[in-house]
């Protein structure tokens, strides 16, 4: 048992340092001056410094990109777990014809490669006159089939019987819903969010799209757009801002971590 234990633990630690060393790299890498870069290979900085932070800051609009992907993340988060909430509700909770074949539908456009639906939305959203704005970018990520799943299977393990005694007391669905399911289920709320939040961050195919200039480019799309600009050779500012980018998805991921592992844990006990 011992054995099994520390081969599992051994399997674990060689995985962990897989994923972090890219990012350790990369935050090493951002702290260096350019000699260091090339010159000398190791994972700490000799001389660190901030020089190529104020390169990036400095050539590039970061703040303007900053803005444009944390309103859109916020407004596809927000809206992705408000659609998914309530229809994750109505199929745990209502009965109604084809239901299950419309739950089996919605579960099954996780299937849906994006190639095939971004000709569709771009020419609605091009016939709409949302091109390079704030719509454009937001209203195709309204919803999400995988919200949907996660929260019905926490809806379906959460008692009836707190739902028919609030009912006895006057509540309506609606209350029962906003009052009641949703503040006890907080955690997978949450963390649901976040992924939906981080999900939005790194989107770049679809602002590659919509957006034409600096007023809706969003954050990988610029630093996509700083890389060809640059030629892809100044690997100390680019490490930087792409450090810069990564900061704000890593941090809200280490603030929800143990709700979003919960949260999946949990998420097929009842279905």
């Amino acid at each position: 048992m011992r054995v099994d234990r520390r081969v599992a633990l051994a399997v674990v630690l060689v995985a962990t340092v897989m994923q972090l060393f890219p990012l350790l790299w990369m935050v090493s890498t951002a702290a260096k001056p350019e000699a260091e870069v090339f010159g000398r290979l190791s994972l700490l900085p000799a001389q660190p410094t901030l020089d190529n932070v104020r390169y990036v800051w400095a050539r590039v609009p970061m703040l303007r990109y900053f803005v444009n992907s944390l309103v859109v993340a916020l407004l596809v988060a927000g809206g992705q777990t408000i659609s998914s909430i309530a229809a994750a509700y109505a199929f745990a909770r209502f009965r109604f014809p084809g239901r299950d074949a419309l739950f089996l539908a919605a579960v099954g456009t996780m299937l849906v490669p994006f190639q095939i639906t971004m000709i569709p939305n771009f020419l609605l959203v091009s016939r709409l006159g949302w091109i390079n704005t704030l719509p454009g970018l937001v209203a195709p990520h309204l919803a999400s089939a995988f919200g949907i799943f996660m929260l019905r299977q926490h809806f379906l393990a959460f008692p009836a019987s707190l739902e028919e005694a609030a009912a006895i007391e006057g509540a309506s669905r609606w209350q029962i819903l906003w009052r009641l399911v949703v503040p006890i289920n907080r955690a997978a709320l949450a963390a649901l969010a976040v992924l939906f939040f981080i999900q939005s961050w790194n989107e770049y195919f679809w602002p590659l799209l919509v957006a034409k200039d600096v007023h809706a480019t969003t954050l990988p799309l610029g630093l996509a757009r700083f890389v060809s600009a640059e030629g892809g050779t100044l690997f100390g500012p680019l490490m930087a801002a792409a450090t810069l980018a990564t900061v704000p998805a890593v941090a809200l991921f280490l603030v929800v971590q143990r709700e979003i592992v919960s949260s999946f844990t949990t998420s097929g006990l009842k279905g």
